[in-house]
Parts: C-alpha cells; structure tokens; sequence
C-alpha cells in the first residue's frame, strides 16, 4: 500500500470554493465541482514528489479551478493528465495542461484531434446549454414572489456564466498515445492505464491502482447504465467482464460518488445483454428506430431500475448503426 501520510496540507474532507475532494484511498481523491453544472469526475493522485490528474474537466475555466483547488491538498506539482475519453464534459480543459504530458488512448487522440467540436455529443450539448437558459428564463418571468424570482435570477446568473466559459473551448488532444496498456511508477504508487475493450466509446481506459484496490473506470462503468449514444453495447458486457478481471474493491465512475457495491457491474452488465438482444431483434423486424425507442420493454430491470417501456432514441439509433456497419 502507498502511504499518504506527510502529503496532504489540508485536513480531510476537504471542500474549497470550487470543489468538493473525497478522499478515496491513500492519496486518491475524487474532485468534483460544486457548481451545480453537468461536469465530469476528475480524480487527484498525490504522490510523494507530484500530482497526475485523471480528467481534465468540461471547460478550461473549470480546469483552472481543479489546478488551484488541488493546491490546497498539497504543494506537489501536477506533472500528468490522462484522459478516460474524448467526451468534452471530461477532455475540455486540456488546454489548461499542454505543458505537460496529457496521457489517453490513440481512439481519444483521432477524436480530440479531428473537429472535436463537431462531435454530435458536443453539439447537443451546446443545443442543451441554450434550451437550459431559455427554460430558465421563462422560470424567472413565472416567478410571482420576489425572494424567489431572485434566486432564480441566481442560478440563471451561474448557469449562464457557465456557458459563457464555452466559448473559450479550444480541444487539445492527448500528446502521449497507448493502445493497449500503460504503466506510469510514482514513487512506490503503480498506475496502470488499461483498455479493456470498447464501452462508452472505442477509447475507454481504466486507471487501476493494483497496490489500492481502487479503479477509475471513467464512464465505462457508472453506478448504472452510461450515456450509449457513442457505445459499442455488443461488447461492452465483455469489456466490463475484463474490468471485473481486475482485483479492487472500490471503483470511482466519471459521475457520481465511489461505488463499493461491485454488483452493481453484474446488473448493468445484464441490462446492456437484454437492450443489444431486443434492440437487435426490432431491428430484424424492420421496425423504425422511432417506433423501437417507444416500445422495447426492459422493465424487468428493476435493479436499475426501469420503471417505464421505452428507450431512448439516441440508444436505438447508435445499436441500430452498430447492425448495419459492423466492424
């Protein structure tokens, strides 16, 4: 085991202005923003003479934050980034890290390096942003109290800066590429940097510390089922079965808190079984992506749970494009 003894200036939990740090094992702390913003995880690792990230954060301004926040943690410098994928909610602030070595898979480097800003998961979500501020508008002009059309006109205030912060996005991709598998030593910290498969996208990476028994699993594994829109859900139960391969008892998802409940891998693993098979089947049958999203009955799957009949669309569209172009 490393010890984190001597590293840490700050006591623990720690919360600055802008984030929140959980410490998750010796040294490992999960960041998240405080912001109420969609951001991804980052993960800080304090080492005995530096720092690595793992995720960068959704805008440059939200990375610069991350920098001054871990200054709070320890006075080591940060002296490497590794990028889990190339969705912008993670990969944006890489621009706040060229002077240093930004570590991600050789699909996460074509993504990141080709019109990243083109990518349909970036642009809806620049579409998202702006409905966000008109719905929230409409909020403040329906408030009929004072106090609270006030702190409506807060949260919009904050949002709207958030947005604004876009506008400065200028996509850096990684400046060192691995296929396979990577091994960075700290110290006496490994850090294993794995494909394990396709997943979330064709460049997911687990980072795996052996000696901790923690995995950063990116948005490979969540607590549920992931974002499918970019997915390769035909191989991602075997993609989670090589993570299961891996010996940790605690890992950290690109959202939400550290999940001990490894079980949780077997219920999303069934789940992704069950939409591939009935997803494959309406295709078969010719039925319209349309009318499969309405209709594909997965409510069996209470342990998500799946409370409703339906998917979403972007899910269909994405298996429906995986049966015609295989590869």
């Amino acid at each position: 085991m490393v010890a984190a003894s001597g590293l840490l200036l700050a006591a623990q939990p720690a919360t600055t202005d802008t984030h929140r740090f959980t410490e998750v094992r010796n040294g490992i702390f999960l960041a998240q923003t405080t912001a109420p913003v969609f951001n991804s995880n980052a993960l800080v690792i304090i080492n005995d003479d530096d720092v690595v990230l793992v995720d960068s954060h959704v805008t440059p301004s939200k990375a610069r934050d991350l920098i001054a926040s871990v200054r709070t943690l320890t006075s080591n410098q940060i002296t490497a980034v590794i990028n889990s994928h190339h969705h912008w909610d993670h990969a944006h602030g890489n621009q706040e890290f060229t002077d240093i070595p930004i570590i991600g898979h050789e699909f996460t480097y074509e993504k990141l390096a080709t019109a990243p800003l083109d990518e349909p998961t970036y642009t809806r979500g620049v579409v998202g942003n702006q409905a966000r501020l008109e719905r929230m508008q409409e909020e403040i002009a329906d408030a009929t109290d004072a106090t609270e059309q006030a702190r409506r006109q807060a949260d919009y205030d904050l949002f709207a800066a958030h947005v604004q912060d876009f506008d400065e996005i200028a996509p850096v991709p990684p400046s060192v590429t691995m296929s396979d598998r990577m091994t960075l030593y700290r110290g006496n910290r490994e850090i294993q940097i794995l494909f394990l498969g396709r997943a979330h996208t064709g460049g997911d990476v687990a980072v795996y510390f052996p000696d901790d028994g923690v995995v950063f699993t990116g948005d490979m594994a969540l607590n549920g089922p992931s974002f499918l829109g970019d997915g390769f859900v035909d191989e991602w139960p075997q993609t989670l079965e090589n993570l299961k391969a891996l010996d940790f008892d605690v890992f950290v998802p690109g959202h939400g808190p550290p999940v001990t409940d490894l079980s949780r891998i077997d219920v999303v693993q069934d789940y992704y079984r069950d939409l591939w098979r009935e997803t494959e089947t309406k295709y078969r049958e010719g039925v319209s992506v349309e009318e499969a999203s309405r209709t594909i009955d997965l409510t069996s799957h209470t342990g998500i749970p799946i409370r409703n009949v339906g998917v979403d669309p972007l899910t269909v569209g994405r298996i429906y494009q995986r049966l015609e172009n295989p590869d």
